[in-house]
């Protein structure tokens, strides 16, 4: 059983991999026919291709480029009503011979709707209609028989992946933009900004320079997240004190009630934007294995704090 499951993963694997020599200038053309679109991508197909439609018209959508799925049966008995000129056909064939999507083809060209094709077939009836062919062709299907869609319905979404994170990054689509198109789930808690979970005013940790470290050590106490901020006279950051800290001044033999603040701090402490992304501070946090952030203004005056627990508690952990 072990073998059977290693072929049919290198197979597709391979599949997949056969895709990189078939980017070519068809590949430019369909990016320019969807990126110029001043409609919406139709995305077409029956049987698995459709299943594979739907989740590139899925992901289509997740990355800002309006699009939905128009199954072939349904829009030859009354949904092409849903089509105009202004749009786009993205249609979704192995054998670029089937009959349902076929008859859509003539009513999008009686439109002038433009038509691509992701097909196994280059030569095939669905190819010959479209404006741009995508080769999405494999040698073998994975599986004993190699007759179930498999390596090629594989292939055929990879392709749709493909043009849709180029759309991305030509559309210049920000995490803020993801965000927003994903307020709910995993994505939607990863992509919460800073300024979203920080603590603010009197919930800041801050202490001046000249605080002696007893006082310090009440206020981390007190605020019950683990550190505080060090600001200067001008009420800018200098530095933070943390728990760990205090360990190393009492193992030091400091006298914690008349030395001040300034001569033990860490000073040039990690800041973040409070209008970065949350899971960027999840990733300073590790690469610098420290628990805790401070925001500052423009000024360089603290304007909030994000601990490690913040994040946990967000689920973005």
């Amino acid at each position: 059983m072990r073998n059977i499951a290693k072929d049919v993963i290198r197979k597709e694997a391979e599949a997949i991999i056969s895709l990189i020599d078939k980017i070519n200038e068809s590949f430019e053309n369909a990016i320019e026919l969807i990126r110029n679109c001043k409609g919406r991508l139709i995305i077409t197909g029956m049987g698995k291709s459709g299943l594979i439609g739907k989740k590139i018209a899925a992901t289509f959508n997740s990355v800002g480029t309006p699009s939905f799925f128009l199954h072939p049966a349904e829009g030859i008995h009354g949904d092409l009503g849903l089509v105009t000129k202004d749009d786009v056909v993205l249609a979704l064939s192995k054998s670029g011979g089937t009959d349902e999507l076929l008859s859509l083809l003539k009513v999008f060209k009686r439109l002038g709707t433009p038509i691509i094709s992701i097909t196994g077939d280059i030569n095939s009836p669905l190819a010959q209609k479209s404006e741009v062919v995508l080769d999405v062709s494999v040698d073998k299907e994975a599986g004993l028989n190699e007759l179930i869609p498999t390596s090629s319905a594989t292939a055929a979404m990879v392709m749709g992946d493909a043009l849709a994170m180029v759309l991305l990054k030509l559309h210049n689509f920000s995490d803020e933009d993801l965000a927003f198109l994903h307020p709910g789930g995993e994505i939607g808690r990863r992509l919460l900004k800073v300024r979203d979970l920080m603590h603010t005013g009197d919930e800041i940790p801050k202490v001046s320079a000249n605080t002696p470290i007893y006082n310090a050590v009440l206020e981390i106490t007190t605020k019950r997240l683990g550190f505080t901020v060090v600001t200067d006279s001008d009420g800018k950051l200098i530095g933070v004190y943390t728990d760990g800290d205090l360990r190393r001044t009492i193992k030091q033999g400091k006298d914690i009630k008349n030395t001040s603040i300034d001569k033990v701090m860490s000073p040039n402490p990690k800041t973040i934007s409070k209008d970065a992304i949350a899971d960027k501070a999840v990733h300073i946090m590790e690469s610098y294995s420290i628990t805790s952030l401070v925001i500052v203004d423009d000024y360089g005056k603290p304007e909030g704090v994000i601990h490690l627990h913040d994040l946990l508690k967000a689920k973005i952990v």
